[in-house]
């Protein structure tokens, strides 16, 4: 959560502190450098003035400590280097000062406008870090680092796309630009291009097999590829290394415990879990993990240590958030529903406060798929797409129960699990563009310049890109997106023999499930705020019902409820709807091994149980304005 005090507020702070100082009002300076790091601690030139003041009082330890921080946050700053140099000499570190020296004759080779243009983007100054950059590259269009420069800042203004093409264009150009292609396998990784990150990853191993930064990346390109069993040996490797700091070890056990968890290996991932909160206590996604387990007891003393981090003033922002969810679960073990409702409530407000989320333009979305995707539609378009059956679409909102579903077909002999695939939603938004709030469609009328060609192409491009997702070598395979269900128009135009189960859950017991959930990122921003789960609720529920007026017998509503009562019913209609025979491994989905990736992995390795039917009626007192703004839809949701 940003602070709310302007750049502009910023630099006329720092402005304040050099005047002080060149007045030798040096203490005063200094006090209003403590002001302005209390505001923007990560503000690289506040260090190097504190560095100026401090050799003015001919404190050299204070003034080196100082300077190294502006480094450190802004390698750059050329006055730094020339004072450390300097400073180091008079203590006789020649060695130190070697190396101060050899940065500041590396900045000095460089145009002073890439150097400046450095700056600015170090200290978070986009905009005029991007007209400088880009005035430099009208003389010197062939500079590799100035084009590396500019693509980083496209990257941090949301423009993933036109920074993976630079970056593409820079690596190409200068293969051996090693830096450059951490950030191209960055940007990809970032824009869900899995396959393509972990290859330049690859890449970069060739060339040095034990770089830590390239081992993490491949890494984070395996998670996205759901291929963890590797994960479990790389982290371990990598905590036998020399780690930085007590920080990076908890990242690795934290990394090593999310592996274990997902391919079913829970002792274990307690174990790292608590190794994490060893080295940083308040590491609080490391609890919020723990709780995230489902079926993961907290003890008296863990309880007492998280309250006592939780109410501590400084910690950041997302810890206190993943603090405040995993407390709510512990207490809620503990049927102490009231204080578990306060934490889980400020943790909502907190997550809410950092949100771009707005109600009424998922509304709107919804409305223009309507206008688009008509029954007309789709009877000009019948016989597009690939004749392909394989992939089985579970969908539905979160905390729906689909990974139950999911789990249950996986069982099948002829169908593989694989996780929740993006390549839908990534299509969606190259068609469509997307809204910047939300992410969702923001022009779906554009599906209409689609060729038949073009639909074909599409449907076979998933094919090949989910290949990879697909280890076992079986007829079908799940993509378990819940959000797809905003793109069933698109998933019937180029893939129409695909099949897709609508998986929908009472809307209290699903609205108070999504409350008590903290998503990661910035997925399911509706579910911080009642009003807004009851609202995406009702969208839902009318999208679905226009899907199944335009598309009649295309999708397989399953109620989680009916499920829950009736396994093998519900077992029996879901294979028959996907065309395979019934399988009574289906029954014992829980004895499954597979990797499961969602909040509910270990709850779909215990047999089903009616538990998830009430838990929301201990809250009802609280509740009251989720049942108010959800109205009709509490009696409509299985129409």
């Amino acid at each position: 959560m940003k602070s709310s005090a302007e750049p502009g507020d910023r630099d006329a702070l720092l402005q304040a502190a050099r005047d002080l100082r060149s007045h030798q009002r040096i203490p005063d300076a200094l006090a209003a450098l403590a002001r302005l790091e209390a505001l923007h601690p990560r503000f690289s030139r506040l260090y190097q003035e504190r560095g100026h003041c401090q050799v003015l009082l001919r404190n050299a330890p204070a003034a080196v400590e100082a300077l190294q921080e502006a480094v450190r946050l802004n390698p750059t700053l050329p006055a730094c280097w020339d004072m450390l140099e300097q400073l180091y000499r008079m203590a006789g570190d020649a060695a130190q000062a070697a190396v101060a020296a050899q940065h500041l004759a590396a900045l000095r080779q460089l145009p002073p406008e890439v150097v400046a243009a450095n700056s600015l983007f170090a200290d978070g100054d986009l905009a005029p870090a991007e007209e400088v950059i880009r005035d430099y590259l009208r003389k010197d269009g062939d500079n590799v680092g100035a084009l590396r420069l500019l693509a980083r800042i496209r990257r941090d203004r949301d423009a993933p796309g036109e920074a993976e093409a630079l970056l593409k264009s820079v690596v190409e150009r200068a293969p051996d630009y090693h830096a450059a292609r951490l950030d191209y396998a960055m940007v990809l990784l970032q824009q869900q291009k899995h396959l393509q990150a972990r290859q330049e990853a690859e890449r970069l191993l060739e060339h040095e097999p034990h770089n830590r930064e390239y081992l993490k990346q491949y890494g984070a390109a395996c998670i996205g590829l759901g291929d963890y069993e590797p994960l479990i040996a790389l982290y371990e490797t990598l905590l036998a290394g020399q780690c930085q700091s007590e920080a990076e070890v908890a990242d690795l056990r934290l990394w090593r415990a999310n592996a274990l968890k997902i391919t079913g290996r829970r002792q274990e991932a307690v174990a790292d879990y608590r190794a994490a909160l060893t080295a940083r206590p308040d590491y609080g996604v490391a609890w919020f993990s723990l709780a995230n387990l489902k079926t993961h007891r907290f003890t008296d003393d863990d309880i007492a240590r998280m309250r006592g981090v939780e109410s501590r003033p400084g910690v950041q922002d997302m810890d206190r958030v993943y603090l405040c969810f995993a407390l709510g679960k512990a207490l809620e073990d503990r049927r102490d529903y009231a204080a578990s409702w306060e934490l889980y409530e400020r943790g909502n407000a907190l997550r809410r406060a950092a949100s771009r989320h707005r109600p009424e333009a998922a509304e709107s979305c919804a409305v223009r798929l309507k206008q688009v995707f008509t029954g007309d539609f789709f009877a000009a378009r019948a016989g597009w797409g690939v004749d392909d059956p394989a992939p089985i679409f579970v969908l539905g909102l979160p905390r729906s129960g689909s990974t139950l579903i999911e789990q249950i077909l996986a069982s099948h002999p002829r169908v593989e699990g694989t996780q929740e695939l993006t390549e839908i939603d990534r299509y969606a938004g190259e068609l469509y563009g997307r809204d910047p709030d939300c992410g969702l469609p923001l022009d779906p009328d554009a599906v209409r310049r689609l060729t038949a060609g073009e639909a074909r192409a599409l449907g076979e491009r998933f094919l090949v890109e989910t290949r990879t997702y697909r280890r076992l070598g079986r007829a079908f395979f799940i993509d378990k997106a819940p959000n797809n269900f905003w793109h069933i128009g698109l998933i019937h135009l180029i893939l129409p023999r695909a099949k897709i189960i609508d998986v929908r859950r009472e809307p209290m017991a699903c609205g108070f499930s999504n409350l008590k959930q903290l998503f990661g990122g910035a997925n399911q921003e509706f579910a911080y705020d009642m009003d807004h789960v009851a609202r995406h609720y009702r969208t839902y529920l009318g999208l679905m019902r226009h899907w199944d007026a335009v598309l009649p017998g295309r999708v397989l509503r399953v109620q989680y409820e009916d499920v829950v009562e009736d396994l093998e019913g519900s077992v029996r209609r879901m294979l028959k709807h996907c065309g395979l025979p019934f399988e009574p491994a289906c029954l014992a989905f829980h004895e499954t091994r597979r990797s499961v990736r969602t909040p509910s992995s270990e709850q779909v390795r215990q047999p089903i149980g009616r538990e998830g039917l009430e838990q929301w009626r201990s809250y009802a007192s609280w509740l009251a304005p989720l049942e108010h703004a959800l109205g009709d839809a509490l009696t409509g949701y299985r129409i």
